[in-house]
Formats: structure tokens, sequence, C-alpha cells
């Protein structure tokens, strides 16, 4: 994990940090990963442990709890997390995606009241954009917020939400204006102890086993101090948002698909056939040149979209291209270091199903890849 290189344009802060979340991640998450899948165990004490060393804040500024770390050390931190356990990255994640969404969307009250908790991991966040019948085109969504004269009535239901039921707040996209479209959607905080919140028993999924998913049935009164941003930003702010995900979900295929290289070069090295290792073989050195290099290219690719990101400058095609590419080779390293391991690879002993299992999900959250080739497609034909 500490030879995974890094980018160029760290500052001494930002390579502190790292190293810093490399350790927890080497000593203290990866023991515990296989674990966590095999019992589908939240990863509370991880997130803990990575909240005693501030990474629950590191996409913040300082000004609100942040330490202030560049895109590209945020991008690098993520990264390890997910080498040493993929569900406490999820996890970790979903968290951002709440923060980003308050700090993109909100206003400074609601900011200086969520976020600097937010930060130290006293609160634990959760982003409920997803419905059943409106996943990839968030503009199909049925949830609504009605406006009362103490607030919202916010109605319907979320699913495939991560962090869903053990979240303090939820941001929630819901409709105000069912005749404006897009512009119609307004964004809001749902505190986890709202009456009228309830949330299913985490789904029983393939993969990030531990990185939990709920549907969540919304029948509740909110104070309009719980808006976030005016009404109507509530698509723009999901789409910046996402922006900024999907360099992370990146970033975690970057963690994984290294985790699977690195066992495979351990392996490669170990494993005699015929009297030699098996790194000997032509074969077998033409499928890790491969993976390394696509893997070279993924990085790339992410931290082009991360230095994008710091620029404050739009970024969404970039964002596509790294989460594209990144998941869908990361796919292709594990499912090859799997099958260099042989049947070793396949039981539960090893590492590596539990990878492949882990990334296959990559391809479908935060915008499948074919929603990732239909934003590229169309800046390629607007620019």
């Amino acid at each position: 994990m500490n030879n995974t290189p890094l980018p160029a344009g760290l500052n001494e802060m930002d390579l502190a940090a790292i190293e810093t979340v490399r350790r927890v991640a080497e000593k203290i998450l990866a023991p515990e990963a296989a674990t966590v899948d095999e019992t589908s165990s939240f990863p509370a004490a991880q997130l803990h442990a990575l909240a005693e060393i501030g990474v629950l804040g590191i996409n913040l500024p300082e000004q609100w709890g942040g330490p202030g770390l560049s895109a590209l050390a945020l991008s690098a931190c993520v990264e390890a997390v997910a080498a040493g356990c993929a569900s406490t990255a999820s996890a970790l994640t979903a968290h951002f995606l709440a923060t980003d969404a308050i700090l993109l969307g909100g206003d400074d009250a609601l900011r200086a009241r969520i976020l600097p908790k937010a930060s130290t991991g006293e609160v634990l966040g959760a982003f409920a954009l997803t419905e059943p019948r409106a996943g990839s085109n968030p503009v199909d969504m049925r949830c609504t917020a009605r406006k009362t004269d103490s607030g919202y009535h916010v109605s319907g239901v979320k699913h495939f939400i991560s962090n869903g039921a053990v979240a303090d707040f939820i941001v929630v996209f819901a409709i105000t204006d069912a005749s404006a479209g897009h512009k119609g959607i307004s964004a809001f905080l749902v505190e986890q102890n709202t009456p009228g919140l309830i949330a299913s028993q985490p789904e029983r999924t393939m993969g990030l086993r531990g990185g939990h998913v709920f549907e969540l049935s919304f029948d509740c009164e909110i104070p309009a101090e719980n808006r976030i941003g005016q009404e109507g930003s509530g698509f723009r702010t999901a789409m910046k948002v996402l922006d900024n995900g999907r360099v992370e979900v990146a970033s975690m295929c970057l963690g994984i698909a290294q985790s699977a290289l690195d066992a495979a070069l351990g392996w490669v090295k170990q494993r005699m056939i015929g009297g030699q290792p098996l790194a000997g073989y032509q074969g077998i050195q033409w499928m890790l040149a491969d993976m390394a290099t696509q893997l070279r290219a993924a990085r790339l690719l992410t931290e082009d979209a991360a230095a994008k990101r710091a620029q404050g400058i739009r970024f969404s095609q970039e964002a596509s291209m790294a989460k594209l590419f990144a998941a869908e080779a990361a796919g292709r390293i594990a499912d090859t270091a799997l099958q260099i391991h042989g049947g070793y690879g396949f039981v539960r002993d090893l590492p590596l199903e539990r990878h492949v299992r882990d990334l296959r999900i990559m391809r479908i959250y935060e915008g499948s890849s074919e929603v990732q080739r239909t934003i590229i497609a169309r800046h390629l034909i607007n620019q």
C-alpha cells in the first residue's frame, strides 16, 4: 500500500495526511476487512478511527472544520482507505456526498450548524437522491416537499441510500415545483430522529457488504431552515456533488485495483509451476503488464479530474472519464488477479473474490458507465 505512487504537486501537509491515512488503513482497516465482509458489519469502529485523524472532514475547507487538503490529497486518502477496506471507503464517501451538498448548496448558518461536527465524526451524513423509479435520471423522482406554515412536509421513498439508517443527518432531494422539471428540485436536511422517517433493514448486497444501503421512507415535517439553498437549486447542487463523488469513486477503484495488483505480484513470485515461479512465464508477464498499464491510465485520469476540481472550474467531463475508465479498468484488473491465482483466487481465504465483488458496483452507482458515456458524449458534441 505504501508503495502506491503519489501525484505531483502535493505540499507537506498533504503528504503528512496521506501517510497517516495509509498507516491507519494498513494497521486498522485492512486486518478487519474480511470480517466486515463476512459478517456484513457496518464499519463503525473503522470510521471512528478515521475520525480520530480528521479524515471525515478532509473534503472540507478549514473555515468549516476541515484540514484544507488539496483535491489531489483527498483522492489519495480515499484510495488508501479503499485499499484497506472498501466497505469503509463506501461509508466514508457517502458522508462526503452529504457534507459536499451542504458546503456547495447551503447557507452559512446551515454550514456552521452541521459541517464542523461532521468533520470530526460527531455526526455522520447520508445523501438521498436515488429512488426506486429514479436512478440514472433524477428528474423522474417522485419524492415531494410541500411548503407548510412551519417549513416543509417531505413525502416519498428513497432507495439504495448508503448510511441511510445510521446517519445522523440525511440530505434529501425532493420536488417543490412539479411543473419546472429539474428546476423544480430542491434539497433538504432531514435529521435521523425526525418523526415519519422510516428505514428498512440493510440490503443484502453482492459486495461492499459493510457499506450498508437502505430504503428510506419519508412522511416528515421539517423546519424551513433545513432547506439547503433556494427552492429549485437542488438539481444543480446534486450535479456538482456528483462530480466530486465520481472522482472519489475513481479513487476507490484505484485503491482496490492496486491491492489486487499487489496481491498478484506477490503470488507470481512465490507460486512455483514447472520448477519456476509463475513470474517467469511470458503469458503471466503480459497479464501483469496490462494490469499495470490500465491502473496507471486510470490514475492519470483521476489525478487530472482532481486537479480540475482543485482549480474550481467545471470538471464534469473529466470526472465522468475518470469514473468510467477507473471503474471498468479496476474490474478487469481484479478479475485478472483472481485468474492468476487460479483456484486459490476463488476461495475466501484470499481477498481476490472480495475485490471482484466490491468493484462490481463501481460501474453502476454515482452514475452507471452508460450514463458516464452519455455525459462525455454530450460534452464533446456541445463544446
